[in-house]
């Protein structure tokens, strides 16, 4: 697996439960977050494409969750993409920065919406060339 975005992030006490652990829900967000930020990374703006009537949506997630983050805790959240038919694959990973445990392994599949239709993207297909895994 080649990693072809890295974003360090740090736990904050308001994202875990009374068991002093992140609540499961915050994951999507680093996930999310991670997602964006790496599209940034690369001149994409997320609003100015909804301006132009593209529209990436998450179509399904799945999370294994494998170690349990605490507040203060930093962590690493990494992903690469595959492009599966009409959907971008993206496949992340959350790690515990003091010891590299992994504390989430997640497949986000994302989909695109152009002028309200669901359809194959010519701009994410020459975007993401570069960075897509084989």
């Amino acid at each position: 697996m080649k990693y072809i975005y890295e974003l360090t992030l740090k736990v904050r006490d308001y994202e875990c439960d009374l068991q002093g652990i992140v609540n499961n829900a915050n994951y999507q967000h680093y996930l999310e977050h991670t997602r964006h930020e790496f599209l940034s990374s690369i001149g994409v703006s997320f609003a100015e494409l909804h301006k132009q009537g593209v529209d990436p949506v998450v179509a399904r997630i799945n999370m294994a969750f494998k170690v349990s983050l605490t507040s203060g805790d930093e962590f690493v959240s990494k992903l690469y993409i595959k492009k599966e038919g009409i959907k971008y694959v993206f496949y992340q990973d959350i790690f515990r920065k003091s010891d590299n445990q992994k504390a989430v392994k997640a497949t986000v599949e994302t989909v695109c919406v152009v002028n309200g239709r669901l359809s194959n993207s010519e701009l994410f297909d020459s975007i993401f060339a570069p960075y897509l895994a084989e």
